[in-house]
């Protein structure tokens, strides 16, 4: 069951991060919603699901894309496990903390691909360091957006649903 969720949310993640990349500039990836998702399957359920959902996560963007497959399925996978590992060992409930893992996130998996491509290049690449702060800036955004979401919608949909009930008990008398 934790395997549905956990492709659920990352289908849903590529599904957006699609859709929304074709309004950004020249169709770049400014924002990596792939890795939110990762990252969100990781602090949910644990580093075996931040694994799954960054080896998926991360071949299905890659395959999308016109980079090395199989590179940023391995750099989401590491990413997917450190996330779910740190959220096991460490309590990291609250907003803010979340958001600080996020960035830490995002930075690790943008060096790692960096890295990568070094490695394959047999050359080290410069690093585009406003690049990456700008990407780990938005990321952190859209996964406090996607964490407070997460959390706001069960209690909205049980408000829901007492007040569509109270409201039947009342004519019914």
């Amino acid at each position: 069951m934790k395997a549905t969720y956990v492709l659920v949310t990352i289908v849903a993640a590529v599904v957006l991060q699609l859709t929304l990349a074709r309004f950004t500039v020249g169709g770049r990836w400014l924002f990596d919603l792939v890795l939110v998702g990762v990252v969100y399957a990781a602090l949910n359920w644990g580093p075996v699901a931040g694994m799954l959902a960054g080896t998926a996560g991360g071949i299905i963007q890659d395959a999308l894309s016109d980079d090395v497959v199989g590179l940023g399925g391995l750099a989401k996978t590491i990413v997917g496990f450190l996330a779910g590992v740190i959220g096991t060992q460490f309590v990291v409930a609250r907003p803010a903390g979340r958001t600080i893992l996020m960035a830490a996130a995002s930075l690790l998996h943008r060096l790692l691909i960096v890295g990568l491509h070094a490695l394959i290049d047999l050359k080290w690449p410069t690093v585009p360091w406003p690049a990456i702060l700008g990407e780990t800036a938005l990321n952190s955004v859209c996964a406090l957006i996607v964490f407070q979401a997460s959390e706001a919608l069960p209690g909205a949909v049980a408000r829901g649903r007492q007040s569509r009930r109270s409201g039947l008990s009342r004519r019914q008398w």
